[in-house]
This record gives C-alpha cells, sequence and structure tokens, in this order.
C-alpha cells in the first residue's frame, strides 16, 4: 500500500502498522484493559443519524471556527500527544507544518520530542501546550513561565491521567521509554529495520520540555514511572484555580466526563474543556466522548468553549459533535497513523481528506456555514 492509496482512517493505520515495529504500532492504537471505551469512542457516532436539508444553496462553504481565542480555518486541530520521534523521525516538526498549511492548531506535549521554542520558530500559527500535574510545583511554574516566554497563546492541562491507564499491549511487548522489550518485541524491531535505520540516523531521542527536570536516560526514567513518580494524585480544584490564575490567558482542561466538572471549569475562570477520556487509553469503561457531550454543552455551552476528542474518525463524525455543540473536535491517532505512515506528506493528505469530507458533508446536509449545523440536524437511535 502507498500513500496515495490511502483514503479514510483505517487505510492509513494499515499503512503505518506495516512500517512500525509493533511494540510501537501497539503504543499508538492500544487501550487501557478490555479496551471497551476505546471501541466505544468511535461506535457512539453510529448511534446518531445526520438529517439533512435540501435546496439550501451551497456552493460556498465556510468550515472556519472561533475557538479559544484562535479563528481556525477547520474545526478539526492536532491534539497534543506524546513521542511523536518514535512514530517518524520528523515528529512534531511534520505536524506543526502540516496543521499551519490548513490554518488549524497544533498542540505540543510536555512529553512531545521536539522543543515548544523550535515549533514556535518553525510555524506561524498558535500552539496549544498540553502538560501535567507534577508534584514538584516549582516545576509546574516553571513550566508555564517556559510556555509563555515561547508565546505560547493557550494551555492544557490534562487532568485524566494521574496516573497511567493500564495498557497491556505495551506490558506484553515491554514498550518503555528507554525501550525494556520483551524478546518478542524486540524481534519485530529485526522485521522492520528501516524504523530502526532512521531512528539511529537522526538526531537523539529526547524530551525537551522535560529537559532538567526529570532524568529519562535510565529505567527510572521510563515513560510509566515518569505517571507513577512525577505526577501528584493529590491535585485539586483548588490547585488547578491558582493555575488558571498564575498563566491569566486561555487556559483549558482536557479530560472532563462530567458536567459537574464541567460547571466547575466555568467557576474557576477556564476558557474552554475538551471533553475526553483520553482515546480510551485511561479508564476503562469510561463513556465515550460524544456519548457525555449533549449534557456537558447544555450544562455551560453558553459559557465556555467545549471541545471534544477521543474516536472520530470521519468528518461525520466531526459533524455530529459540532451539531451538538462543539466548538471543534481533536484528533490524535487521526494525524499519528498518516505520521507514521509517510511523515508530513501523510499528516497532509489525512488533513485534506478531513477537510474534504467536512466540505462535502456540509453541502450534502444543506449548510453553508458551521454555525448553521444544530442537534435538529441529528436523530438518535
Amino acid at each position: 500500500m502507498r500513500l496515495e492509496h490511502c483514503h479514510n482512517f483505517n487505510d492509513f493505520r494499515e499503512l503505518a502498522e506495516r512500517r512500525l515495529p509493533s511494540p510501537i504500532f501497539n503504543y499508538i492504537d492500544g487501550g487501557a484493559d478490555d479496551e471497551s471505551t476505546y471501541r466505544r469512542n468511535t461506535q457512539a457516532f453510529e448511534n446518531c443519524d445526520l438529517v439533512p436539508n435540501v435546496l439550501s444553496g451551497v456552493s460556498e462553504i465556510d468550515l472556519s471556527v472561533t475557538v479559544l481565542g484562535q479563528k481556525l480555518a477547520m474545526p478539526v486541530y492536532c491534539s497534543p500527544t506524546a513521542l511523536q520521534r518514535l512514530f517518524h523521525h520528523q515528529g512534531e516538526r511534520a505536524v506543526a507544518l502540516a496543521a499551519q498549511k490548513f490554518n488549524t492548531l497544533f498542540g505540543v506535549s510536555s512529553l512531545g520530542t521536539v522543543s515548544l521554542e523550535e515549533i514556535a520558530a518553525l510555524v506561524d500559527i498558535p500552539q496549544i501546550y498540553q502538560f501535567y500535574f507534577h508534584k514538584d510545583r516549582e516545576l509546574n511554574r516553571a513550566m508555564m513561565s517556559r510556555a509563555k516566554n515561547a508565546g505560547i497563546k493557550i494551555m492544557m492541562l490534562t487532568v485524566d491521567s494521574i496516573t497511567g491507564g493500564n495498557r497491556e499491549r505495551d506490558l506484553r511487548t515491554g514498550f518503555s521509554i528507554p525501550f525494556k522489550l520483551t524478546l518478542a518485541g524486540m524481534m519485530q524491531f529485526v522485521l522492520k529495520p528501516m524504523w530502526g535505520i532512521n531512528y539511529l540516523t537522526h538526531e537523539k531521542f529526547k524530551l525537551p520540555q522535560l529537559d532538567g527536570h526529570v532524568d529519562m536516560s535510565e529505567g527510572a526514567g521510563s515513560i510509566g514511572d515518569y505517571f507513577t513518580n512525577m505526577l501528584d494524585p493529590a491535585m485539586n480544584w483548588d490547585d488547578v484555580a491558582e493555575m488558571v490564575q498564575e498563566w491569566d490567558g486561555q487556559f483549558c482542561l482536557k479530560g472532563i466526563m462530567s458536567k459537574e466538572d464541567a460547571r466547575r471549569a466555568v467557576e474557576i475562570g477556564c476558557a474552554g474543556i475538551v471533553i475526553s477520556n483520553h482515546g480510551g487509553r485511561q479508564l476503562d469503561g469510561s463513556r465515550s466522548s460524544f456519548d457525555q457531550l449533549a449534557e456537558i454543552v447544555d450544562e455551560v455551552g453558553d459559557e465556555i468553549d467545549v471541545i471534544m476528542d477521543s474516536g472520530v474518525q470521519r468528518g461525520t463524525h466531526v459533524l455530529k459533535a459540532l451539531s451538538l455543540g462543539a466548538k471543534a473536535v481533536g484528533i490524535g491517532r487521526g494525524y499519528l497513523f498518516p505520521l507514521a505512515a509517510a511523515g508530513q506528506p501523510g499528516v497532509e493528505r489525512a488533513l485534506g481528506l478531513m477537510r474534504d469530507e467536512l466540505e462535502r458533508g456540509m453541502k450534502l446536509m444543506g449548510k453553508t456555514s458551521i454555525d448553521q449545523l444544530t442537534a435538529d440536524n441529528l436523530r438518535f437511535r
């Protein structure tokens, strides 16, 4: 299979699987426990049907939205994800350049493999900086200060990851950073030599957002240990309220799943929330993001920007979420598989296909702008 033969999410996934050693592919592809939430995230969209209007005059379609103070050319953005240079040597650079081409948001993770400053110099689009709450409060302040100095517009605190999810695929292969592979896992790297050649012939793998704060060089620096030892499970609303005030700008909470928590986010001054179950990678058995969208929008949609991610694979999924009141929709695996498959051209193709699906879907729905989408266009089975 070649890149030009990729026409949807599953095509990109198949091409990525062919090119990545299975421990790395399964790190992207896997979820927690039995992966029931991971599967449900996409299945949830199938319980909802679009009801189109016709004869509306749809020669021109405007996909632009304004979210978290930024005007985007399309209502889909690249959610922050970790370790991107493991999947392709271009990593965050490729994703940022592709996002710029489509004039949408790009998120940099605190577990990213390219620095905030380099991305800021590389592209002229707003960055989201996604970070975690550490036991070391000075580290939290240092990370926010660095982000402010780098010109970051939006801070996104992930609140559903005070401990790592039970990702059994990774346990079977021994996936961690640094690698502690099982024999079977090592054999998979032997079978995919081009990945290893690219990994070894480009700059050394690192986590520049955590340089000077976390020792990632030995076993104690594995990603699992980072979540276990560095992050603060005692994090509470008072802690986050203090960070919101200290940032004094667009501050967003990622991982909100209840309307009560959405209300608290409004009360402490957040500009936005992301309804997310971390792509099914944290609490298995959690409700899907799309299933929770309507009640959270009903609670706070007029007061705060409600965004959602997890399970989005099609333009019609995005249209359904927007119809229920989401201001924008994030994708993660939706660009990671294309990144792994082909680097920047892969991400650009995926975003281009998404934009084409959105434009086609809007025309077939009889809508010319995103604000025309409402719950009247949906029926639930």
